[in-house]
């Protein structure tokens, strides 16, 4: 039942989006035409009706531009949408993206949470906001941000779920924060003063312990955040933290001042493990064959076969049943989330406000999936680094597909501009506003990425023909480099470094490497030739001269 009143729900969002539910529509515009510069409607006409107005506006004010909602997932893969994937069911994201742009290339430069959420909130890039790896506990020092930018331009700005900076709480710009971070481990130690302590700064857990008792926690389910394994809320699903984060935002969304456009971000802590979705969105998955996971001439099967049977380790899982269940796991988590994503437009549909808000929404991250026989992020291939990135929206292009190559940092540039901004000069990401308006893309020829991971540790030049890694440790257990043609082969099932029709290409994406890498403090390029196992940090001001 829950599933049909998923796609009924839907179809009434389509419905009023195609705008046979006009007469309420047609009202509300009057009354934000009258209420915007003194502009008065004269005439409504036809069968959707015709609007004219005695004057435009030539300013944009904060009483004319568009609310803006970002929906963001933790660790979710870009080619986990229905429209695109033989098994996963997102009918509300499939909605979105025919309404708008889907960015068919779009990746994360640094693949895990906290250096991918910094290009978010800052528009720089991971060399810049200096978080190359994952590292808790760092302050966030920046001057401009995203939510501060939007409150400069007159939003009610508000965050509900997932921010993981630090300090816990701190808002980076935005006027109220509701805090989820999912499992924190080193946020939850008794060294860890209260007003950081997880137990005590995140709303959500202080909701479940006024729900079932001081005791309860994230993990009561017995799943580990980093583990393939797959089990069932055993909660009541309004106390989940999908469904809070939904009844949190729809609680801003109608209690908000409607004198301010509104900027929400709503930021959900799935898929990223643990996979325990509702057992509603488990049966959706748990008797199809799905697709297996992919497999490369290239995939270390001996680091499988040692590791592939623990439960928390990088490679895995080994048995076939468990790879199964870990993506009917990870499907369940999707689609709950896809579900929610509904409950929000629903919301914006009752109150008027839908053809008047820009939705973007985007992940962290990927998730390897048993790809190549490894789980989670922090690697340089597609599951990993891919994300989804569907922005629709009033002015907006509609069942448009870009080839751009798009990343997180161009997310702030891109709502300051639609939000009628002037874009700070420090940003570096690009403003798709105009892509998303007319279809002219952006001018990028690749991006470079990275991530400190121990041995493979790794540096990548993406475009949207091929990608060229550089792993920059010496005891890498994939050599030390690997070159992939994604038009031949997007799954980079081969590692094609050593053909010999790939050598003038390969060596034009090396290059454009050591140009990314000729000043870092690590020393990674010496003589104009890439130098393998030079010290490295996931922060860079840990680096040291020694």
């Amino acid at each position: 039942m829950v599933w049909l009143r998923s796609l009924l729900v839907a179809r009434k969002w389509r419905t009023v989006v195609d705008g046979e539910i006009i007469s309420s529509e047609l009202a509300r515009i009057a009354r934000h035409f009258r209420h915007v510069n003194g502009g008065t409607l004269s005439r409504i006409s036809g069968r959707y009706g015709i609007i004219e107005l005695s004057n435009t506006c030539a300013e944009v004010t904060s009483l004319n531009r568009p609310n803006i909602l970002l929906i963001m997932t933790d660790e979710m893969r870009g080619d986990c949408l229905g429209l695109r994937h033989p098994d996963v069911k997102t009918p509300y994201l499939d909605t979105l993206a025919a309404r708008g742009t889907l960015f068919d290339n779009a990746v994360t430069a640094c693949p895990s949470c906290i250096a991918a959420r910094a290009s978010l909130m800052t528009g720089l890039s991971p060399r810049s906001h200096g978080r190359v790896g994952y590292k808790d506990r760092v302050r966030w020092d920046y001057p401009v941000t995203l939510g501060g930018e939007l409150t400069r331009l007159g939003y009610q700005t508000q965050v509900v779920g997932k921010m993981h900076v630090h300090p816990l709480r701190s808002l980076q710009g935005f006027m109220s924060v509701e805090l989820h971070d999912g499992y924190l481990h080193s946020y939850r130690g008794h060294n860890v003063p209260l007003c950081e302590n997880q137990y005590f700064a995140d709303d959500y857990m202080h909701f479940l312990k006024c729900e079932l008792g001081a005791q309860a926690d994230v993990i009561d389910t017995g799943l580990e955040c980093n583990s393939w394994v797959a089990r069932p809320w055993c909660y009541e699903e309004r106390l989940h933290p999908t469904n809070w984060a939904t009844d949190r935002s729809i609680d801003f969304l109608r209690r908000r001042d409607r004198d301010k456009p509104f900027f929400l971000m709503t930021s959900y802590v799935r898929p990223h493990a643990p996979y325990d979705a509702p057992q509603v969105y488990f049966d959706m998955y748990r008797d199809k064959k799905l697709a297996p996971p992919l497999k490369g001439d290239w995939d270390d099967a001996a680091a499988l076969a040692a590791h592939g049977r623990e439960f928390n380790n990088i490679y895995g899982p080994l048995d076939q049943e468990q790879i199964n269940w870990q993506r009917v796991g990870y499907y369940a988590c999707i689609t709950h989330i896809d579900y929610q994503i509904g409950r929000l437009i629903q919301t914006l549909t009752d109150d008027g406000s839908l053809n008047d808000t820009i939705i973007m929404f985007i992940s962290d991250h990927g998730e390897m999936l048993s790809d190549h026989c490894f789980i989670r992020k922090s690697l340089p291939y597609r599951g990993s680094i891919g994300i989804p990135f569907i922005v629709s929206g009033p002015g907006l292009r509609r069942g448009a597909v870009s080839h751009s190559v798009v990343e997180l940092r161009d997310v702030l540039p891109t709502l300051v501009e639609l939000g009628g901004g002037v874009v700070p000069d420090s940003v570096e990401g690009v403003s798709l506003a105009d892509e998303l308006r007319a279809g002219r893309p952006i001018s990028r020829d690749y991006i470079h990425g990275e991530h400190t991971y121990g041995a493979l540790s790794n540096h990548f030049i993406v475009t949207p023909r091929d990608k060229y890694v550089w792993f920059s440790q010496a005891d890498s257990p994939l050599g030390q480099e690997q070159y992939f043609d994604l038009e031949r082969d997007p799954d980079e099932t081969h590692n094609a470094i050593a053909d010999p029709e790939y050598e003038a290409r390969i060596a034009e994406l090396r290059a454009a490497l050591i140009s990314e890498l000729a000043d870092r403090p690590e020393g990674f390029v010496q003589a104009g030739r890439l130098v393998v196992g030079r010290h490295i940090e996931s922060w860079l001001g840990d680096l040291t001269d020694a």
